[in-house]
């Protein structure tokens, strides 16, 4: 095993500790095993934004083919949140109880199959009821594949990874627009060509299931030690350590390798450098007697449920109804999501900017700066009134909107310690998720009591509702996760 690095000169006197196996977790340097579970849960979060995409593209389509309403449509969108509401809450209970990566793989299937059958319904009913049940397998997916990625990231850019995790959500709309453009247009059966594509996922599933490692920090709290210690060193072994520091069965490290305790201090600033080892500084040390909403950590709960429900209302608001709302204003169906593509391109940027920033300025300041971002630009979407200014406010939301849920999926999982992780996760993207119940419904709402002006002044409210609840939130950057 490679020396520890020297230790700051701010740094408190070195006390000696042994590895535990998340500590030997988080001194790694990103490694071609971090990349193979990047990708594959980067699949599947590509595939689930291609579903939720492909749903904006089918409303527009449906409005033209089968002369649906506005509140036909905000069902059929309302329908798919509300599941996603309660797939986010069972979701993160079950990880926490049976793992991440079985509930992944199991959420999966269920969205894949649902959304296959989706494309074989005869009326909006049946496809209202089966875009239910969509969401109950979208919403549990996503809080879970954040966790499990931040449970195996590196600690020095454990943020920027997931980042890059949700970086795959513009690919997978990319993929959506893509489909809607040229599928979903082909005529009035192209919908559901559209959506008999979503069939993937229940196929990728079976790829997640077999391939993907379950949390080393789930394991070890269920007892199963050997299992744990296994993937540890499969991890450290494409590092290129080739003798690791053995653990014992609480997970604490042991001198059957003949490794030696190393030195572990913070520096000045309270953080540990994740090439020593990734201590959690006695600051961050938080109980999870109580729950989410115990003593040490309502305050972080409360704040990033404000910011789950407010950027989720802005975002399912403006991007659900921006193809239907373009066709309103005159542009053809083609116009109108060829449009969309473009203005959802620029979401990679945007994922690529806050994947720097969040190691540089850090989660608090690169959401907050973000979110305000995203509420400059929805007043100027809402103010646009010609191509030219459409595209480039539409683009400059998309940007500034992205990089915000990336560098929120990078600061939910820290927040919490193990034992209650997919819990707090999953119950923040729940009750945001109430709010992209309600967005669909209120858009309608909002354009006949004010034009498009009025609903995206609310959105971006709600945009700076959610940086000043951001900025509540404790900076993670550099800290080991609480266990």
């Amino acid at each position: 095993m490679s020396p520890s690095p020297a230790l700051p000169e701010s740094s408190a006197t070195p006390i000696d500790r042994p590895l535990t196996r998340s500590q030997r977790l988080d001194r790694l340097p990103f490694t071609r095993k971090h990349g193979k579970l990047l990708g594959a849960s980067g699949i599947g979060w590509a595939l689930d934004a291609m579903d939720v995409g492909l749903i904006s593209f089918v409303i527009a389509a449906l409005t033209v083919h089968w002369g649906i309403d506005k509140s036909d449509g905000s069902l059929i969108a309302s329908a798919g949140f509300a599941g996603m509401a309660i797939g986010a809450t069972v979701g993160g209970l079950l990880a926490d109880r049976i793992g991440r990566r079985s509930v992944f793989a199991l959420t999966l299937l269920i969205y894949g199959l649902a959304t296959g059958a989706s494309a074989l319904a005869m009326g909006v009913g049946v496809l209202i009821a089966l875009r239910f049940v969509v969401g109950l397998g979208l919403g549990a997916e996503l809080p879970v594949a954040s966790t499990l990625v931040s449970e195996f990231a590196p600690a020095r850019i454990r943020g920027r990874v997931v980042v890059w995790l949700e970086a795959f959500w513009a690919l997978g709309w990319i993929l959506a627009a893509v489909i809607g453009t040229f599928v979903a247009t082909s005529g009035p059966a192209g919908w559901r060509w559209a959506l008999a594509l979503g069939m993937i996922p229940a196929a990728y599933s079976i790829v997640v299931r077999l391939g993907m490692p379950e949390s080393v920090r789930f394991l070890e709290k269920k007892g199963r030690h050997d299992e744990a210690e296994r993937i540890v060193r499969d991890f450290e072994a494409s590092a290129g350590i080739e003798e690791p520091q053995a653990a014992s069965a609480d997970g604490s490290a042991a001198g059957a390798s003949g490794a030696t305790a190393v030195a572990v201090a913070a520096d000045g600033d309270g953080r540990v450098a994740a090439d020593e080892v990734g201590v959690v500084p006695e600051a961050d040390r938080v109980e999870a007697t109580g729950g989410i909403w115990s003593a040490g950590l309502r305050a972080r709960t409360a704040g990033l449920w404000a910011v789950w429900f407010c950027i989720n209302l802005a975002y399912y608001g403006a991007f659900i109804w921006i193809p239907t709302l373009l066709v309103d204003r005159g542009f053809t169906l083609t116009q109108s999501f060829t449009f969309t593509l473009i203005i959802t391109l620029a979401q990679l940027p945007g994922y690529a900017a806050a994947a720097w920033l969040i190691e540089v300025l850090g989660r608090r300041w690169t959401l907050t700066i973000f979110l305000a971002g995203s509420a400059l630009s929805a007043i100027g979407y809402g103010m646009a009134d010609s191509e030219a200014t459409i595209l480039v406010a539409g683009c400059f939301l998309s940007f500034f909107n992205l990089g915000a849920w990336g560098a929120l999926y990078a600061i939910g999982p820290e927040l919490y310690p193990t034992a209650v992780r997919g819990t707090g996760t999953g119950a923040a993207a729940a009750f945001g998720r109430l709010a992209s119940i309600i967005a669909p419904f209120l858009v309608p709402v909002l354009v006949v009591s004010g034009g498009q002006v009025l609903a995206f002044v609310v959105f971006a409210l709600a945009f700076a509702i959610a940086s000043a609840a951001a900025f509540t939130l404790p900076e993670q950057r550099g800290k080991a996760l609480a266990e």
